[in-house]
C-alpha cells in the first residue's frame, strides 16, 4: 500500500511563527496538523523572528510567488552598544563600543530620518541570496565574506515605540527586500554606538495583519484545523495577482 500524501485542501491561514522555528519547519506542521498535501509561504522569516507567516494550501499556493512582492511591517527590538556577525542574537559580538553608556531619544530622533525613503542597503552575508549557486550565509560560516552590491529598499514608515539608554524597540512598515537586521546594524553605525536586533516581531504581510492569526501550539490543538483556512473568495480585494488568477483558481 502507498503512502497517504495527505488532502487536497486549498485556502489561506494567517500563522503566528513561534521563536526559534524556520519558516518552512513551522508551514510543515501546520500542514500536518491539516492533512494538507500541498503548502507553501509568502515569504521566510528568520528563525530568531516571530509573527506572520502567511501559509497557502493546495491551489492558493499559485499566489506565493506573487505575494513575495507585497510591502512588510515589523516591529524590531535592537541592542545597543555591539554589532554581531548575523545582525541579531544569534550571531557573534564583532564590535563593541568602548564606555558606552546609552542613547537618548534625541539622539534617535536625529538619525532615523536619513533611513525613511529609498534607502540603499547591503544585504548580509547571513542571508540566503545566492551566489554562484550556494547561499550568502554557507560562506559567511565558513568565515567567508563576498564583496555585494547596494541595492534600493523603500521605507514607507519608521515609528519608534520605546527608547530606554541601550534598547530601541521601532516600528518598521517597508517594502520587499528588506532588511531589517541590517536596518538595526545601520542605525546603531549611525549612532555611533553599533546595534543588533534581539527581537523581531512581523505584523503586516501585504493586506494580511497579525491579529488575524493563530499561534501554531493552537492550531495543532484545534479538533479541526481547516476551520482556519480562509477560502479563495474570501481573500482581500486589492491583490491583482488573485484578480487574475482568479478564473484559473476557482
Amino acid at each position: 500500500m502507498g503512502r497517504r500524501k495527505g488532502l487536497d485542501i486549498t485556502g489561506v491561514l494567517l500563522l503566528d511563527k513561534p521563536v526559534d522555528l524556520s519558516s518552512n519547519h513551522a508551514l510543515q506542521r501546520a500542514r500536518r496538523a491539516m492533512d494538507a498535501k500541498k503548502a507553501g509561504h509568502t515569504g521566510t522569516l528568520d528563525p530568531f523572528a516571530t509573527g506572520l507567516l502567511v501559509c497557502c494550501f493546495g491551489k492558493a499556493t499559485k499566489i506565493c510567488g506573487p505575494m513575495l512582492n507585497v510591502d512588510k511591517k515589523y516591529i524590531a527590538t535592537l541592542q545597543l552598544g555591539s554589532e554581531t556577525d548575523s545582525g541579531d542574537l544569534t550571531g557573534t559580538v564583532v564590535q563593541e563600543a568602548a564606555g558606552f553608556s546609552g542613547i537618548t531619544a534625541e539622539q534617535l530622533s536625529k538619525v532615523l530620518p536619513d533611513f525613511s525613503g529609498e534607502i540603499q542597503q547591503i544585504p548580509p552575508m547571513y542571508s540566503a541570496l545566492k551566489r554562484n549557486g550556494r547561499p550568502l550565509y554557507e560562506y559567511a560560516r565558513q568565515g567567508i565574506e563576498l564583496e555585494r552590491e547596494p541595492r534600493t529598499v523603500n521605507i514607507y514608515e519608521i515609528n519608534v515605540l520605546r527608547v530606554q539608554p541601550k534598547v530601541v524597540e521601532l516600528e518598521v512598515f517597508c517594502s520587499k527586500g528588506t532588511y531589517i537586521r541590517t536596518l538595526a546594524q545601520d542605525i546603531g553605525r549611525a549612532l555611533g554606538c553599533f546595534a543588533h536586533l534581539i527581537a523581531l516581531r512581523r505584523t503586516v504581510v501585504g493586506p494580511f495583519t497579525l491579529d488575524n492569526a493563530i499561534a501554531l501550539e493552537a492550531l495543532q490543538g484545534m479538533e479541526s484545523p481547516v476551520d482556519r483556512l480562509m477560502a479563495l473568495d474570501e481573500l482581500p480585494d486589492g491583490l491583482v495577482p488573485l484578480k487574475l488568477l482568479q478564473k484559473e483558481i476557482l
